[in-house]
C-alpha cells in the first residue's frame, strides 16, 4: 500500500456515477474508471465499506456488492489489516485499446504529426555530428530556438527577446516547473472549470487550494464569479486557455479578458496563459495575442498540438526576472530540453503560421463530420459551435457521463468522463468529443455514442471487449 484515499475525496471524485443499472455495478464501473484514468494509483487503499456507505449515502450492502465485483474483475484486492487495496492495471483491462481498425482513441485530443515533419527530422540528422559535440545540458534552451519563438510572439504583436524565453520538454513540463516555482503550500490558484485536468494536477501536487471559475461553450466565463475570486481569495496565479479553451473550445472575448487581467493587477495574481491551442483555427483567422504584454503574465506554449505530440518541445514566455527563477528551480525536474528536438523545432518555429493554416483543414474535416454525426444520430444533446482548438464539450442532458464512457469503452470507443475536467466535482452532464481523429473514424465514433447512450439510458451494459490494453 503506497497512500490512501479518504471517503470523502473519493465520493467527489466520483462524480455522476449512477446510473439506470445497479447501483454497485455503477459503483464498481466508477471505481474502476478512476484507475482506469490513473486518478486512483496502483496500491491505493480504497476506505472501509461503513465509511464509503456513509459518504456516498447508500447501504454498507452496495458498497461491498460494488468491492466484490472490483475483485473479481483484478481491480482490487482485499489485504488484511490494510482493507481493499487497488492493483495494477493488466493488458487486457478495458482502459484502453491495441491499435487497430475497429476501436478508437479519443482521450488524447491531438491530430496527427504534421507531413512535413519527417524531411525536417532529416535535414537535422544530417547535422548529428555537430549537434553532439555539445554538452547536452541547457536548462534555459538553445538560443537560436529562442530567438526564433521571441521572433514568432513579436509577429503576433508581442516584442519579445530571447531573455523572455525558456525552452521546456512540453507544455505540461512547464507546467509542473511553474507550479513548482511560483506557488506555495496552501497558495489560492484559479482555474476555469472545466479546465485541463493535468493543469489542475500540476497545482494539486504542489498543495495549492483550487479556486474555479465556471467557463461554458455559449456564454464564456463568468466574470461576477471571477472578480469576486480575485477579490476574496487573492489568488498567488490564475491559469486560463483565453484561446480555443480545452475541453470547451470557447475564445475570450476582449472585454473577458480585460476583467481576467483587472482582476489579477488588484489582487497581485500572476496570470499564466496556456496558448497550447492558440493557433488551431478554423473558421478565423489568427488574430494578436490576447491580453497584451504585462510583466504578469507568463504564456506557455508547444509544438504538442500544432505539430505532433511526439515533438516535446514547449516554453514559457514571461518577464526576465520570472525566466530566471524559473531556470533556477529546474534541476529539480530536468536538466535542460533535448538539443536533437530543439534544433528540429528551431526549423519549424518560423513555419508556424504556415503549419497552422494547414492544421485548420484537418481539423474542419473532423469536426464537421462529428458535429454533424452527433447532431444527426444524437438529437437530444446539445452540440456547440466551434470556431477553432481540438475538442467539443457536448451537453448530455443528464448526469451520465461516466456509465457512458464505461458503455464506450467496452464497445471500442475510449474517452474521457466530463467530471475529469472539474476542478472541484462536477460536469457530469457533459463529455469532451475530440475531432482530431480522421473523418471516418468519427463517424464510427458517433454511432458508438448512439449505441452506448440508448444502453445507459435504458440501464443496460456492454459486454467489454477483451482486446484492450492498460490506460496511458
Amino acid at each position: 500500500m503506497d497512500s490512501r484515499i479518504s471517503a470523502r475525496t473519493l465520493a467527489s471524485a466520483l462524480g455522476g456515477w449512477r446510473g439506470n443499472g445497479p447501483a454497485y455495478e455503477a459503483l464498481a464501473d466508477s471505481i474502476r474508471l478512476l484507475c482506469l484514468d490513473n486518478r486512483l494509483a496502483p496500491s491505493t487503499a480504497l476506505p472501509a465499506e461503513r465509511e464509503l456507505a456513509a459518504a456516498l449515502h447508500l447501504s454498507r450492502t452496495t458498497v461491498a456488492a460494488a468491492y466484490r465485483s472490483l475483485r473479481d474483475s483484478g481491480h482490487i484486492e482485499s489485504l488484511r489489516g490494510s482493507g481493499s487495496v487497488t492493483l495494477p492495471l493488466r493488458r487486457t483491462d478495458p482502459g484502453r485499446h491495441d491499435t487497430d481498425d475497429v476501436a478508437i482513441d479519443l482521450q488524447q485530443a491531438s491530430p496527427a504529426a504534421w507531413p512535413g515533419l519527417p524531411a525536417i527530422v532529416q535535414e537535422v540528422m544530417q547535422d548529428a555530428p555537430a549537434l553532439v559535440a555539445r554538452i547536452g545540458y541547457d536548462v534555459v534552451g538553445d538560443l537560436g530556438l529562442r530567438q526564433a519563438i521571441a521572433d514568432h510572439y513579436a509577429q503576433r504583436g508581442l516584442a519579445t527577446t530571447p531573455d523572455q524565453i525558456l525552452v521546456t520538454t512540453g507544455a505540461q513540463s512547464a507546467i509542473h516547473l511553474i507550479a513548482s516555482v511560483l506557488v506555495g503550500r496552501a497558495d489560492r490558484v484559479m482555474l476555469e472549470t472545466p479546465t485541463y485536468p493535468h493543469a489542475a494536477d500540476a497545482f494539486r501536487r504542489v498543495g495549492a487550494r483550487l479556486i474555479g471559475v465556471p467557463v461554458d461553450p455559449a456564454s464564456g466565463w463568468d466574470l461576477e464569479r471571477a472578480e469576486q475570486s480575485f477579490a476574496r481569495a487573492l489568488p498567488t496565479l490564475a491559469y486560463l486557455m483565453p484561446d480555443f479553451q480545452n475541453p470547451t473550445g470557447r475564445t475570450m472575448t476582449a472585454s473577458e479578458s480585460d476583467a481576467f487581467l483587472a482582476g489579477a493587477r488588484s489582487a497581485g495574481t500572476v496570470l499564466v496563459l496556456d496558448e497550447t491551442t492558440a493557433q488551431l483555427d478554423i473558421d478565423r483567422s489568427s488574430g494578436s495575442a490576447p491580453f497584451g504584454d504585462d510583466d504578469r503574465i507568463v504564456r506557455v506554449g508547444s509544438l504538442g498540438k500544432t505539430v505532433w505530440g511526439g515533438l516535446r518541445v514547449g516554453w514559457v514566455r514571461a518577464a526576465p526576472e520570472i525566466v530566471r527563477r524559473l531556470a533556477s528551480g529546474r534541476p529539480v525536474h530536468d536538466l535542460g530540453t533535448p538539443e536533437i528536438e530543439q534544433a528540429i523545432a528551431a526549423r519549424i518555429v518560423p513555419r508556424l503560421d504556415e503549419i497552422a493554416r494547414q492544421r485548420g483543414e484537418l481539423l474542419r474535416a473532423g469536426r464537421d463530420t462529428l458535429v454533424a454525426g452527433l447532431r444527426t444520430l444524437l438529437p437530444e444533446w446539445q452540440v456547440p459551435d466551434v470556431s477553432g482548438g481540438v475538442s467539443l464539450w457536448v451537453g448530455l442532458g443528464d448526469p451520465l457521463s461516466t456509465p457512458l464512457v464505461m458503455n464506450a469503452r467496452a464497445r471500442g470507443l475510449a474517452l474521457s468522463t466530463g467530471s475529469r475536467f472539474a476542478v472541484e466535482g462536477g460536469h457530469d452532464r457533459h463529455l469532451r468529443v475530440p475531432f482530431t481523429a480522421a473523418p471516418a473514424a468519427l463517424e464510427q465514433a458517433a454511432r458508438i455514442l448512439r449505441d452506448a447512450w440508448d444502453d445507459v439510458r435504458g440501464g443496460r451494459t456492454a459486454a467489454p471487449r477483451e482486446d484492450f490494453a492498460t490506460v496511458v
